[in-house]
C-alpha cells in the first residue's frame, strides 16, 4: 500500500526496493525555504543494518502490510525468546536483535503485540508500563528536598534508573518501558 512520507511513524514497516524496513525515528523537516521533507532512520530487518532516507513529504513509499497480533511470552533460551498467539496458541521464536533493548522489561505470561508480515515476526511492542522491584540505592540525604532530585537505582531486571529520594530498596514501582524512566510508586 503506497502512502505519503509525512504519514509515516515510529514503528511503521516500508518496504523499498524489495527489503523491509523498520522506521526507528520519522521527522517532518519544513525549512523556511524550500520543500518539506521527511528524514526517516530506519532499521533494515533482514540484516540490521542501520539506513537515512530522505523523501518530499509528498512523495509515495511502499508500507509494507503488517498484522499486529496479541501473543503471550512464554520464556527465552539458546534460540530466542518464544511467544504464543493468544487465538490459536501457535508458538512463534522471536531473535533477540529483534526486541533489542526492550527484552530487559519481558516478564513471563506477559502480553505483547508482535507484527506479523508473511507469518514471521517483524516488530514487537511491550506494554508502556512495568512494575518493578527496586534493589539497590543509595540513602536518602537528610534535607534534600522531593523537587527534581533524583538518586540512581537499580531494578530487578538489571536496568538502571533515577527514583525520588523516598524510595528504598524492595520498594515496587512503576517504570516506562520505552526509556526505563520513573513514573510513580506502584499501587499494589
Amino acid at each position: 500500500m503506497k502512502v505519503i512520507a509525512s504519514s509515516l511513524r515510529k514503528n511503521n514497516i516500508v518496504d523499498i526496493d524489495g527489503r523491509l524496513y523498520a522506521i526507528l525515528v520519522a521527522n517532518n523537516i519544513h525549512p523556511g525555504k524550500g520543500t518539506p521533507v521527511t528524514q526517516l532512520d530506519m532499521r533494515r530487518l533482514s540484516d540490521g543494518v542501520k539506513v537515512s532516507e530522505r523523501y518530499r513529504t509528498t512523495e509515495m513509499v511502499e508500507r509494507a502490510t503488517v498484522e499486529d497480533r496479541d501473543h503471550t511470552f512464554l520464556y527465552n533460551d539458546g534460540e530466542g525468546y518464544h511467544f504464543m498467539n493468544i487465538e490459536n496458541y501457535d508458538q512463534i521464536t522471536v531473535q533477540e536483535d529483534l526486541i533489542g533493548e526492550q527484552a530487559a522489561y519481558l516478564a513471563p505470561e506477559m502480553k505483547v503485540i508482535l507484527s506479523m508480515h508473511e507469518g514471521n515476526a517483524v516488530g514487537i511492542e511491550l506494554p508502556a508500563r512495568v512494575t518493578l522491584e527496586v534493589t539497590d540505592t543509595e540513602p536518602a540525604l537528610k534535607g534534600q528536598t522531593a523537587s527534581s532530585s533524583y538518586k540512581p537505582a537499580m531494578l530487578s531486571n538489571g536496568v538502571r534508573t533515577n527514583v525520588p529520594p523516598h524510595i528504598a530498596p524492595g520498594t515496587r514501582i512503576v517504570v516506562m518501558t520505552v526509556d526505563g524512566s520513573y513514573v510513580e510508586r506502584a499501587k499494589d
